[in-house]
C-alpha cells in the first residue's frame, strides 16, 4: 500500500480492513489495560457492526478481539469513547421513534469480553437517539441527542446538548440541558431562520469540555455555527458566544476544538457533499482571547479543490483529533490533525495561528470494494506516542501512521 499511497512526512505502519467490515465511524478510542495492552476501540459508520475491538499493543500487527452487533439494520453506532474500563457507545436509528436509540456503557476490564452495565433510553416519537458523545472524565458524558420529551420545531432540529451524569454507571441520569433558542417547542423563542439552501438543521454535532475549562463547553451546532457553553451550573448551561457564519458559507459545523494556551479554537466545517459540490469546507482558526466576542482569522491550507473534487466522494474537512484528556492521547496546541475525506489524513502546524502550515499528510489508495472510487478518510486519534489511527469510511478500515517530523 506504500508504494500506491500519497504521503509526505508519514508513513504506513499496518493496516487492516476489520475482517470486511471496514465502514470506520466518528469513534475512535484507545485503552491502556490493566495488564499492559493497548487497545482500540472503533465505532461503526453503519450497521451490520456495533464496535470493533482491536489489539495494537504492537502498531506494526493490529489483532481484532471482538466485534459486536446491532440489533438491527435502522441503527448506527456513530460515536464512542473509553475511560478507564467503562465504554460509552452512542446509539441512532434511521427515523424518529425506533428503538434502542440512545447510549449504552459497558464493562471493558475485559476487552475482549465487554458486559454491558446500563442503556440511557432517548428515544421518543421525536426523537432518533445519540448521534455523538463526549466521555473522558469517567463522570459526565456530553452528549448530542434527541430526548423521550422534545419536540423540535422544525424535524432537522432534532439533537441537542445533553449533560448524563454516570458517576454511577449503573444509573445513568440526565442532569442538564442546551438548545439553541427557538429550536424546541415551547422554549419560548421564534424558530431560527432556516439556511436556504443545505438546510442540515439546528443540532449538536461534536461537544468537547476540558479540564483547563471544565466550566466551558465547546459546542458544533451544525447549520448554528460555533457555540461556547457556560457549564459551571450544569444544570442551566447558558450561552457565552455564538460565532455563525453561514450563510454566507454552506454550513455544517462539526468540531470546536480549543488550543488553550493560544486563545484559538479550530473549528471544522463537514464536507457533506461529493465532488467538491459544498466547497469550501475548511478549517477555520478563531482567535478567542475574548471568548465572547470569536473571530475568523484563518484557515488551515489545503490542496486546490480542483486537484481533488473529481477523485471520487467527498473533499473537505471532518473530523479531527480532539486533544482528548487521556493518559493515551496526545494533547499538541501546535499540530492539528484532520481527516479530509478524499484528501486523507492531514497534519498543520499551528504554533503561529495567524499563519498556519500543512506539514504532513497521507492518502491511502482506493480501498478494495471503495463505492466512489477513492478512499474517505472519516476520523483520526492520535496516541500519546505520536503514532495516528485513522479510519476510512466505507470499506478502507484502519490505517496505522507514523509522521516522520
Amino acid at each position: 500500500m506504500n508504494a500506491s499511497a500519497e504521503a509526505s512526512n508519514v508513513r504506513l505502519l499496518s493496516h487492516n480492513d476489520l475482517g470486511g467490515f471496514g465502514n470506520g465511524g466518528e469513534g475512535l478510542a484507545l485503552q491502556k489495560t490493566r495488564d499492559g495492552r493497548r487497545v482500540l476501540y472503533i465505532a461503526h459508520e453503519s450497521a451490520p457492526k456495533n464496535f470493533t475491538v482491536v489489539d495494537v499493543s504492537d502498531p506494526t500487527e493490529p489483532c481484532v478481539l471482538v466485534q459486536t452487533d446491532l440489533p438491527h439494520a435502522k441503527m448506527r453506532s456513530n460515536s464512542l469513547d473509553v475511560t478507564g474500563d467503562i465504554l460509552a457507545v452512542a446509539y441512532q436509528t434511521t427515523e424518529p421513534g425506533l428503538k434502542p436509540a440512545g447510549v449504552e456503557l459497558f464493562d471493558v476490564a475485559d476487552p475482549a469480553n465487554p458486559r454491558p452495565i446500563a442503556f440511557l433510553d432517548r428515544s421518543g416519537p421525536h426523537s432518533r437517539g445519540a448521534h455523538c458523545l463526549w466521555f473522558v472524565d469517567g463522570e459526565y458524558i456530553h452528549l448530542s441527542s434527541g430526548a423521550p420529551d422534545a419536540v423540535p420545531t422544525n424535524k432537522l432540529d432534532d439533537q441537542f446538548y445533553q449533560i448524563i451524569d454516570v458517576r454511577d454507571p449503573a444509573k445513568p441520569v440526565e442532569v442538564g440541558r442546551w438548545s439553541l433558542p427557538g429550536t424546541i417547542e415551547g422554549d419560548g423563542h421564534p424558530p431560527p431562520e432556516r439556511h436556504a439552501s443545505d438546510d442540515m438543521g439546528f443540532r449538536t454535532h461534536n461537544i468537547n469540555v476540558y479540564p483547563e475549562r471544565p466550566d466551558r463547553a465547546y459546542v458544533g451546532y451544525i447549520d448554528g455555527g460555533a457555540i461556547i457553553l457556560d457549564i459551571s451550573d450544569k444544570s442551566r448551561p447558558q450561552l457565552v458566544s455564538r460565532l455563525d457564519y453561514h450563510p454566507p458559507m454552506t454550513g455544517f459545523t462539526h468540531t470546536v476544538l480549543p488550543l488553550f494556551s493560544k486563545d484559538t479554537l479550530i473549528v471544522s466545517d463537514e464536507a457533506i457533499r461529493p465532488g467538491g459540490e459544498d466547497w469550501p469546507k475548511p478549517v477555520w482558526v478563531v482567535d478567542v482571547r475574548d471568548e465572547t466576542r470569536p473571530m475568523i482569522i484563518g484557515t488551515l491550507p489545503v490542496p486546490p479543490v480542483e486537484e481533488f473534487a473529481g477523485r471520487g466522494g467527498r473533499f473537505g474537512a471532518h473530523n479531527l483529533h480532539e486533544n482528548h484528556p487521556l493518559p493515551t492521547a496526545l494533547r499538541s496546541e501546535d499540530l492539528v490533525f484532520g481527516a479530509y475525506f478524499n484528501a486523507g489524513v492531514r497534519i498543520h502546524d499551528v504554533s503561529n495561528p495567524w499563519a498556519p502550515r500543512e506539514v504532513g499528510y497521507f492518502i491511502p489508495p482506493p480501498p478494495e470494494r471503495a463505492p466512489h472510487g477513492a478512499a474517505q478518510m472519516n476520523d483520526v486519534y492520535v496516541d500519546e506516542n505520536g503514532l495516528i489511527y485513522a479510519i476510512e469510511r466505507f470499506t478502507g478500515g484502519l490505517y496505522i501512521l507514523e509522521p516522520s517530523f
